[in-house]
């Protein structure tokens, strides 16, 4: 059975194209080296460089860490008459940096009665006369947050992942079908959906220059993850919070917090999602809390294709991020590139040229401003488009990768979207006090029913 009603598809993301207003086509055809010329049946979009004039749009920002004051940055810089009137975060410091850099770079003021501190500040953020909000805080408080801007009919700006468990996520899947019932725009965190060069990518494969899709790879190795070391006077909480990296509630562990824009990009390209997952991890090397160090997860999907994800965070050892795309007569790092079997380059991306007529080697404009300009075109054109699906599906094959690592047991897609499982404190219980979580890490084939 084909799930592509599942996922984006061919009419999803034309949709979504038409919706911002920019369609565009490839042209009069493309030319592959063995493969002559063929007329394009698929139109990509054309993203604006700027989204276009409109009354003045404001926007509250929900997480004040260094990831949303770049995306604050991103808004401002999206088009003209955009300001930032409200900031929220579980820490004063983090407000009180992300508006400094908003005055010394962007010289925007925001008012001290529209800066709030604490576990509700995102209530704050929301009730203020803002049209839209930046979520950017805990993946853990995503599903929370998103939730309480939906219901307040705000357009939203989702960072990754959607939550760290099936509970979470299918919340977010929720509130998802909420706001587009409501006619509000909801854009992603997974930029690479936004970027020009991967975009471009994606419509030569769907206009068959590797044939049909085989198999893929990706994979998200870095260096070891941070660690902040607990300060006197820090309470259980504020320790765990200031030490999210290491956290499995707080973050969903580096599979879902990381890998997943690697898991999206091939269930972008596939144009569905895994329904299986088989997969392992360990943990050698962490400092602190009670994720893994590594994770190797095979997913199958249900006509038996299949693509392996891995992810590490070690140091001293080999780094990369990216993916590989396998098709009957080529390959692709849905990036920028395509691959005949011989290794033979048969396309590549023409990125534009810098000051002396050189290949820049990245898009015209940035992904993430892409993402925030997205957002603004398809409010002020009056034509919502609607990400939540993509990213919780995203999200969730992360989680259920995770799932299957720490068990030891191969885990369904059906398992995830009938799973309990909600990690962490329960929103009624978020204090700056003591917790009862422990820094045990799974231990795999000692799971219940293994």
């Amino acid at each position: 059975m084909d799930n592509r009603s599942e996922s984006p598809g061919r009419r999803k993301f034309i949709g979504d194209a038409a919706a911002l207003g920019v369609m565009g086509a490839l042209g009069a055809g493309y030319v592959l080296s063995s493969c002559g010329s063929r007329e394009p049946e698929y139109e990509m979009p054309v993203f604006p460089d700027i989204a276009p004039d409109g009354p003045v749009l404001k926007a509250g920002l929900i997480g004040c860490g260094s990831r949303g004051t770049g995306a604050a940055f991103n808004f401002i810089d999206a088009g003209p008459n955009l300001q930032i009137t409200a900031l929220g975060d579980v820490f004063r410091d983090r407000i009180d940096g992300c508006r400094k850099a908003l005055k010394e770079q962007r010289n925007v003021d925001i008012p001290e009665e529209n800066c709030f501190v604490g576990f509700d500040a995102y209530r704050r953020v929301i009730d203020s006369d803002v049209d839209i909000i930046l979520e950017a805080s805990l993946a853990y408080c995503r599903p929370l947050h998103f939730e309480a801007a939906v219901q307040a009919r705000k357009h939203v700006f989702l960072e990754k992942p959607a939550g760290v468990d099936p509970v979470g996520v299918r919340s977010v899947m929720a509130a998802g079908r909420m706001a587009e019932s409501a006619g509000l725009t909801v854009i992603s965190g997974t930029q690479r959906r936004h970027q020009r060069d991967h975009v471009k990518t994606f419509s030569m494969i769907k206009n068959g220059a590797i044939g049909d899709l085989v198999s893929a790879k990706c994979f998200y190795n870095i260096g070891g993850p941070p660690f902040v070391r607990r300060q006197e006077g820090w309470s259980d909480m504020e320790a765990m919070i200031r030490n999210r990296g290491n956290w499995n509630w707080l973050t969903g562990d580096l599979i879902v917090n990381l890998l997943v824009h690697n898991i999206d990009n091939l269930n972008w390209f596939f144009e569905k999602h895994p329904v299986q997952a088989r997969g392992y991890g360990g943990r050698h090397r962490r400092r602190s809390g009670d994720m893994y160090d590594f994770f190797s997860v095979d997913y199958a999907f249900d006509d038996r294709r299949n693509y392996h994800a891995m992810g590490r965070q070690m140091d001293g050892c080999t780094n990369d991020i990216g993916q590989l795309l396998y098709g009957a007569t080529g390959y692709t790092n849905c990036r920028n590139r395509i691959w005949d079997y011989d290794g033979n380059i048969i396309w590549e991306y023409e990125y534009p040229l810098d000051e002396n007529g050189q290949p820049m080697n990245r898009v015209a404009v940035s992904p993430y401003d892409q993402e925030i300009i997205n957002l603004v075109t398809a409010i002020r054109t009056n034509q919502p488009v609607n990400e939540t699906r993509d990213l919780a599906t995203s999200t969730m094959t992360g989680i259920m990768g995770r799932e299957s690592a720490y068990t030891g047991r191969d885990v369904s897609w059906e398992d995830m979207m009938n799973s309990g499982l909600r990690l962490g404190p329960g929103p009624g219980e978020w204090s700056m006090g003591p917790v009862d979580i422990q820094p045990v890490s799974p231990v795999p084939g000692t799971a219940p029913g293994t």
